[in-house]
């Protein structure tokens, strides 16, 4: 019994102690403290441009890249990571609810813009009277879309529009427009063909558009269910090298470089955390 009762407690303390360690600053075989950083995206020269900066102050940014947009929120909650930066806020409440994970935002950093772009007219309000528009068709998509037709003065959405309510939360549409859901890498394609269609960021890139050029009509740093976060674990947001990298990271040089490396295709959104409730 004497010895049933060591192993278990034994089993308990090693249990404890990496408990702490997950939620503890990390610190490398130099002294230096350690943040590991997951990514999943085409902005590794940024990240490697922040952690430059951060080198400068005693923090090594070990940079992780993940290949799906499914395992950084698992390996930071797993502990495997101490941040991950690759979401939009929208995206990670959903997952983080749906998945059970303690995570919570860090900073903010980007803004992906959803654009309506049209091959027939210069501005949103010269699309006439029962035009039609594509949008998206699936769920996250396609309400981001009906965000963006009501931000540029379209239609007007229910007071209590949510992420699921779709075409059904409309409820005025003084032109009349037919508004078509399809699938999102079509959207480009059907652009000789319909009076406007709206384009999320990806896709319109990958068609050589350029979201804050080429649209008629794009998200501002107002869309703030779509700006793209830092992630830690619930309690590490308080941990001082985390903090000193998210306010490096929120510096004008960084800004600057990310207008730079994608031709304003993303825009530096570096909002105060209170507003993305």
């Amino acid at each position: 019994m004497k010895k049933l009762t060591f192993v278990i407690l034994l089993l308990l303390l090693i249990i404890i102690t990496s408990a702490c360690a997950n939620t503890s600053t990390t610190v490398n075989s130099t002294g230096t403290k350690e943040i590991k950083l997951g990514i999943s995206g085409p902005d590794q020269r940024v990240w490697d441009y922040v952690a430059e900066k951060v080198k400068k102050e005693g923090i090594d940014v070990k940079i992780i890249r993940f290949s799906d947009y499914v395992q950084p929120n698992l390996a930071l909650a797993e502990g495997d990571i101490d941040a991950n930066a690759f979401q939009t806020y929208s995206y990670f409440q959903s997952f983080t609810s749906e998945h059970h994970l303690s995570l919570t935002p860090l900073a903010t950093t980007v803004l992906a813009p959803m654009g309506i772009y049209s091959d027939h007219y210069q501005n949103v309000a010269d699309i006439p009277e029962g035009a039609e528009i594509a949008i998206p068709n699936d769920v996250s998509n396609m309400n981001r879309a009906l965000l963006l037709l009501e931000e540029a003065g379209l239609i007007k959405l229910s007071p209590n529009f949510n992420g699921t309510a779709g075409l059904e939360g409309i409820i005025e549409n003084p032109k009349n427009l037919k508004i078509t859901p399809l699938v999102a890498g079509q959207t480009p394609r059907v652009l000789p063909d319909v009076a406007a269609s709206i384009i999320n960021n990806g896709f319109a890139v990958d068609a050589g558009f350029s979201p804050t050029e080429d649209s008629i009509f794009h998200e501002s740093a107002t869309a703030i269910p779509y700006v793209n976060i830092i992630a830690v674990r619930a309690g590490d947001e308080n941990r001082e090298e985390l903090i000193r990298f998210a306010q490096l990271y929120q510096e004008e040089d960084v800004a600057q470089l990310i207008l730079e490396e994608f031709s304003g295709n993303l825009i530096p959104t570096f909002i105060p955390l209170d507003q993305l409730q």
